[in-house]
């Protein structure tokens, strides 16, 4: 063979293992940096809430610290758990998020006969965002004017006082059973569907008091249609910040309040949590995302790593666990 074939034979020999080098190693270093494409953050309830809310709010904000669009989609029923049960199932690579409250990430596992997911197994934990505190708020008719008042009436009085809830097993009825359980008091639960009927027999003094949201409560307050005794969280609210808590007045433990995280399926991959986490931690320290949060009643996390999550998402299910087997609620 001439040599000038020789050398083009072996010129396009070393191209075809060139090529067949680069087309069978390509996919394994290629890989595209996340995000690439748009992430889709499933909130659990329908639009229009607090949480969904809260979740648009740094769905904006996200875009530029991640450089892709964060798609708000509204999973709502069963408590959360429809919503739930699609980010478990969905591929752990950071496109599929959650915004997980308290009755998805905690509560729900223990209230729900039937539930296709594990709060503490099934997610990653991104962020934890904050609380949104409760008040007791009572009946202007109810001879209290702080929570001893009310437990030594109720003492004095067994059975008479009542308390409205947004239905069996909702955080406004668990937080009357834990009360029960911490004071020693009989207050009689009265569930409602939704938030607001519970609020209009509140008013109409058909039902001594309730819990709910500060938001919720703050114009009744305001008004003096309804008298807060005390808020449900550790510290005080911003909202209501001469409102004593319900443990410092001497309900010692007594914490209720739904708390808000962002949380990936299992095995999504550190660094992609990471990026995540760090996104969400900026978005949150951007100031007017802060003053359109509080504004909506939210109380910031003390942490915003994903250990300070998990380690919360733990704590509370163990927390209402109990609380659930106490009240005796069950849902289907």
């Amino acid at each position: 063979m001439p040599q000038w074939h020789r050398r083009a034979a072996l010129a396009a020999l070393t191209s075809l293992v060139a090529c067949t080098f680069t087309l069978t190693t390509t996919p394994a270093f290629a890989q595209k940096e996340f995000p690439s494409k748009p992430i889709m953050l499933v909130v659990t309830y329908p639009p229009g809430g607090p949480t969904d809310a809260m979740a648009r709010t740094l769905a904006a904000a996200l875009k530029n610290s991640l450089g892709q669009p964060v798609v708000v989609e509204n999973r709502a029923g069963a408590g959360g758990n429809i919503g739930a049960e699609v980010v478990a199932r969905a591929e752990p690579d950071g496109y599929t998020l959650m915004f997980g409250t308290s009755a998805p990430l905690a509560i729900n596992v223990s209230l729900y006969r039937k539930i296709n997911y594990d709060p503490v197994k099934s997610f990653a934990p991104v962020i934890q965002i904050g609380q949104l505190p409760n008040a007791l708020v009572v009946n202007p008719s109810v001879p209290a004017k702080n929570v001893q008042e009310l437990i030594a009436y109720s003492k004095a009085h067994p059975g008479k006082l009542s308390y409205a809830s947004s239905g069996n097993g909702a955080s406004s009825h668990l937080a009357g059973v834990l009360f029960n359980n911490l004071a020693g008091t009989d207050f009689q639960h009265v569930p409602y569907k939704g938030t607001g009927p519970a609020l209009n027999d509140l008013l109409g003094g058909q039902v001594s008091m309730t819990f709910t949201d500060v938001l919720t409560a703050l114009p009744f307050i305001k008004s003096g249609k309804v008298r807060a005794l005390g808020v449900t969280t550790k510290g005080r609210s911003q909202a209501l910040p001469d409102v004593p808590t319900v443990a410092e007045q001497g309900v010692a433990g007594f914490d209720v309040s739904v708390f808000f995280g962002v949380v990936a399926p299992a095995g999504t991959p550190p660094e992609v949590i990471r990026k995540l986490n760090h996104a969400f931690a900026d978005a949150l320290a951007q100031p007017d995302v802060r003053k359109t949060l509080l504004a909506q009643g939210l109380e910031f996390a003390p942490a915003t790593t994903p250990e300070q999550l998990g380690g919360f998402v733990k704590s509370e299910v163990g927390k209402w666990r109990s609380v659930v087997q106490k009240s005796g609620a069950q849902l289907d």
